[in-house]
């Protein structure tokens, strides 16, 4: 059973945009109603494609930075649904340098030079550039509470990242279950019954065969990163509010490995609460409701008295 597009990475939602690359933009353009693309500058002279919307409803109480997860597709065609409910913020959602954000392309069907170029320690590295960029926009600004929420193989860079954000107020997960990838990776074989494609992965990304081989859908650059990739420990030790969301009917991570994340954070210093929807699923999608929703007003309830912190008791309350 191959393992790509599994649990570790969300699958990309569908835009209506068919191709991998879009011509470089110069400036801002818009996208929909509220949105804009807007471009950011990256590492070693690449662009990052960002997409920003400011409050539906005054005034702006705070400010939500996107990482999204895998795939090639973007979420432009989304991005008005998706991010609907969150009216007292304004939205970054920071797509990586080689993604097209009105891209609709299948995660199975990526480019040879997505594939070649996606791998997690040049994607920190532009999210971080490009976080700085903006950074320096919104300098003389009004400061807002800034969260910082990752989509499923996005949260892999958000302990990375969470230093650069002025104001930074939590750390929201979805989908992710915050343990290291190698560890979540492996629960997720065990559940999937493919503990054989697994370990052929392991001896391929130990081998001698070059990084640009392509395994499992991914370059073995890709896969050897993510081997030695930190992601538990770190986000124990950060020092802000961790929010983690997930769905009981995940069928892409286990339920074994939110609950072995959970319980490690008996001992995490800052606050830690989760808000688990027992029947939605990766995406926190259920028959007829989109959970989002159900999210993004608890952040709104937050917004309105950020006094309390991202874990305030009410708030914890609810959403366990």
């Amino acid at each position: 059973m191959a393992l790509v597009c599994a649990g570790l990475w969300a699958c990309a939602v569908p835009a209506p945009h068919p191709s991998d690359r879009s011509p470089p933009m110069v400036g801002k353009a818009p996208i929909g109603s509220t949105f804009v693309a807007r471009p950011l500058p990256a590492a070693d002279g690449f662009m990052l494609t960002a997409l920003e919307r400011p409050a539906r409803v005054a005034p702006a109480r705070y400010r939500v930075i996107v990482v999204p997860g895998s795939g090639c597709a973007g979420m432009a065609a989304i991005a008005e649904r998706y991010f609907a409910g969150l009216l007292h913020a304004e939205v970054l959602v920071l797509h990586k340098p080689w993604v097209d954000a009105q891209a609709s392309t299948p995660a199975d069907r990526c480019s040879d030079d997505f594939v070649q170029a996606d791998a997690l320690v040049a994607w920190r590295a532009h999210a971080i550039a490009a976080l700085r960029a903006d950074a320096r926009d919104r300098a003389g600004a009004r400061p807002l509470p800034q969260l910082l929420l990752g989509i499923s193989e996005g949260a892999e860079l958000l302990p990375a990242l969470a230093p650069e954000i002025p104001h930074l107020a939590g750390l929201v997960v979805i989908g992710s279950s915050g343990l290291d990838p190698r560890d979540a990776l492996a629960l997720q074989a065990a559940q999937w019954g493919a503990s054989a494609s697994l370990q052929a992965l392991e001896r391929a990304q130990a081998g001698p065969l070059p990084d640009t081989t392509v395994h499992e859908g991914r370059s073995l650059r890709y896969w050897r990163e993510l081997w030695q990739w930190p992601l538990a420990q770190p986000l124990l030790a950060a020092p802000w509010p961790l929010l983690q969301v997930w769905g009981e009917q995940d069928a892409l991570v286990p339920q074994a490995a939110y609950q072995r994340f959970r319980g490690l954070t008996e001992n995490r210093k800052a606050p830690y609460c989760a808000r688990i929807f027992s029947d939605a699923d990766h995406g926190l999608q259920r028959s007829g409701h989109d959970d989002v929703q159900k999210l993004w007003a608890w952040l709104e309830q937050w917004a309105r008295a950020p006094q309390d912190g991202l874990c305030g008791v009410g708030l914890r309350l609810q959403g366990q």
